[in-house]
């Protein structure tokens, strides 16, 4: 686990690796925007940072020896970059280590076939296409500067506060219905797994799937966890449905699994909830016993 760590997008992953850091005894640094959110980043033991604020993140990026990049691409691009790179430019101090958090929407829909990290990107959403320039952009600062840049492509993040069992317990839980649409998922706490074994094993350049070990369609997961907590299943709408999000109808244009051998080689990481059932039992557990100590 690193002592220190700069983590550009105090999001929910970000979070998550900064209480991790925290937990192990480091350093944890978090941006947002929101002051609010900088409020509850400082609650749990992280220094928070406005990431217009130049001067403090010089600051942090001069003493923090590994940078994580949360935040999503924006239309000029990654914020993390606009950021970043002419942070470490100015204050000379090269971090041992800089991740990116990328995602599977890079590789585009593959008609239900498997991805892997060696495989041609083919985004077919603005939102992937922007993750593909942040991708190159990161890559492209590695080789020109020395850095050690590993980008990591997540599928959706669920785990406490964020999950089916959540939507399902407020009855606002819907099964969007798309024949032979498929994906993986990842927890949470695998996904910060992931992102420190690379920090124990980097390897400049290298581009990481970290998912669940078996992809799944959404309907199929839905109905395991109504049933699970005892509840009817939702009822179900059609992914072209008017009340459909149009950011969701182009989550469901994709259908893919996706494959995580090679983060399992090369860092030597297991996901603790190799499927979403050990997934969602856990958050289950998580919440029952909240619920205990509170009666």
């Amino acid at each position: 686990m690193t002592a220190s760590l700069l983590i550009f997008g105090g999001g929910y992953l970000g979070q998550a690796a900064g209480r991790a850091v925290i937990a192990a005894g480091g350093r944890a640094m978090a941006t947002s925007r929101d002051p609010q959110r900088r409020a509850s980043l400082i609650q749990a033991g992280m220094e928070a940072i406005d990431p217009a604020d130049q001067e403090a993140l010089s600051n942090a990026v001069a003493t923090c020896g590994r940078i994580l990049i949360t935040a999503p691409p924006e239309g000029p691009g990654c914020p993390g970059a606009r950021a970043l790179i002419p942070a470490i430019a100015a204050t000379g101090t090269y971090p041992d280590w800089v991740g990116y958090v990328s995602s599977t929407a890079v590789y585009g829909d593959r008609d239900g076939g498997w991805a892997f990290e060696g495989d041609a990107l083919n985004a077919a959403s603005l939102e992937g296409a922007r993750r593909v320039r942040a991708e190159r952009d990161w890559l492209d600062a590695g080789q020109g500067m020395g850095l050690t840049v590993q980008i990591f492509r997540l599928p959706a993040i669920y785990g406490p506060g964020r999950s089916i069992v959540d939507r399902l317990s407020a009855g606002t839980a819907r099964i969007v219905v798309k024949p032979g649409q498929i994906f993986n998922r990842v927890h949470v706490q695998d996904a910060v797994d992931g992102l420190f074994a690379s920090m124990a094993r980097p390897r400049p350049g290298a581009a990481y799937n970290l998912c669940d070990d078996e992809p799944a369609p959404s309907d199929v997961v839905t109905a395991w966890a109504a049933a699970r907590l005892g509840l009817e299943t939702p009822p179900q709408v059609d992914w072209t449905d008017p009340s459909v999000s149009e950011s969701m109808r182009r989550f469901y244009r994709d259908s893919k699994r996706v494959s995580n051998a090679l983060a399992k080689a090369e860092l030597g990481w297991r996901p603790r909830h190799p499927t979403w059932r050990e997934g969602l039992e856990a958050i289950i557990a998580e919440a029952e016993q909240q619920a205990a100590g509170q009666a």
